[in-house]
């Protein structure tokens, strides 16, 4: 299966951080920026480290943080990192069930803010590749989950023994992007964004659900448009990637 199916078969599997640090989350209010974020991306694929914004429980009031994470989620009982090249991407009706995601939505919930992201539609034999983003420019917010993963290969007293990871929840899409593709990301307003970070919530199913209902919100307010099929090669990476092109 080549790179581009591979990415097809699930929502979301490419997006863009065009900027980065307090330009990217300010309405977001985080306490802590983490050493070495990564850089700006318009091709961001899985197992790439991303910003994420997560609530540290460990301090009273609960810290905010943007930090450095994998994603792909690697939960605390895997034997290696291939895990995550498998839960990118979280199914939000399922979260409740699966034993790869439960404990993380009850205790570790992530906001991952984005530019923009990438999905491909099928017309006829042919992917075309959209640019989805929001009209005004502004950020976008997925939900999604993180994990702290223990690698067993590295020295204790290594920094690099924990590594940080996440996945992107996602729902049925809506109107115009169900046309495009039949999932869509969690979307969440920033108002929003904070109750879904707290982590010292109980009534997670309740969050949950009213983050189902409320992302389609969002959803109608972002634009799209066609871009070039050099998108599907994730050694691509530059802003001409997401200028509009003709097609459908």
């Amino acid at each position: 299966m080549s790179e581009v199916a591979r990415t097809l078969k699930r929502m979301c599997g490419r997006f863009v951080v065009a900027s980065v640090g307090s330009e990217l989350v300010g309405v977001l209010r985080v306490d802590v920026e983490g050493d070495e974020l990564p850089a700006p991306s318009y091709n961001v694929a899985p197992t790439s480290q991303v910003a994420i914004v997560l609530d540290s429980a460990k301090s009273e009031p609960p810290t905010r943080r943007l930090e450095s994470a994998r994603w792909g989620l690697v939960p605390g009982w895997a034997k290696d990192l291939s895990v995550g090249s498998r839960a990118f991407n979280a199914r939000s009706e399922e979260l409740e069930n699966k034993p790869m995601f439960r404990t993380a939505l009850e205790k570790r919930r992530a906001v991952i803010p984005a530019s923009g992201y990438y999905e491909w539609k099928k017309v006829g034999d042919t992917k075309v590749p959209h640019y989805i983003h929001p009209a005004d420019g502004s950020p976008l917010f997925f939900a999604g989950l993180y994990e702290w993963w223990k690698n067993p290969a590295v020295p204790e007293d290594d920094p690099s023994k924990w590594v940080l990871s996440f996945t992107i929840c996602t729902r049925d899409s809506i109107g115009r992007l169900g046309s495009i593709h039949d999932r869509m990301p969690l979307f969440l307003d920033p108002d929003f964004a904070d109750a879904w970070l707290d982590p010292t919530t109980e009534n997670v199913g309740d969050i949950l659900d009213a983050a189902i209902d409320a992302a389609p919100d969002v959803a109608e307010t972002l634009e799209d448009h066609v871009v070039s099929s050099e998108v599907g090669n994730v050694r691509n990476n530059g802003p001409e990637l997401i200028e509009p092109v003709e097609g459908d």
